[in-house]
């Protein structure tokens, strides 16, 4: 991901993240991808009433499809409002689908979404990410390693307050 890339999900007004995600598993690729929603799907996206615990995808019949995401009912939607943990497609190119198929038929691999935003044309837009799982060992060293880092920026603050 690139300065440019980054910048857009940082302005983002909607920044859904997936923060379990970088505890459980290690990150070897990561793609964005489309969203196809209904009508009163994006007005809640906008206004943040969507959640990614317990998501996942799936890819079926060469079409990738996220699984589990939880997009709350939009409020004014009355009859139209759509079902809150649906299926939704993702697009990506074909070379990407067939390139995550093959990756995923190795074991311990999966895909996992890490963030939903809104791009600056306004559309739905999913980082996802290939990953392998990690060990019970490796999740004791991230949480030692985020306590170091708390640890590190606790000293350094104190020492510039003296």
């Amino acid at each position: 991901m690139n300065k440019e890339e980054e910048l857009i999900r940082k302005k983002s007004p909607v920044n859904i993240r997936n923060k379990k995600a970088s505890f459980e598993y290690f990150f070897i690729e990561t793609f964005t991808a489309g969203i196809v929603l209904t009508g009163t799907e994006i007005k809640s996206i906008r206004l943040g009433k969507a959640s990614l615990v317990d998501t996942y995808c799936t890819i079926m019949n060469g079409e990738m499809w996220v699984k589990g995401m939880n997009i709350s009912p939009y409020f004014y939607g009355s009859y139209n409002n759509h079902d809150m943990k649906r299926d939704r497609k993702l697009l990506l190119t074909k070379r990407e689908i067939q390139k995550l198929e093959s990756a995923t038929k190795q074991t311990g691999y999966t895909i996992v979404p890490l963030l939903v935003f809104i791009d600056p044309k306004g559309r739905a837009k999913m980082d996802i990410a290939l990953c392998k799982g990690k060990k019970v060992f490796d999740k004791r060293q991230t949480l030692k390693e985020k306590e170091d880092r708390r640890e590190m920026d606790r000293v350094m603050k104190n020492a510039r307050g003296l």
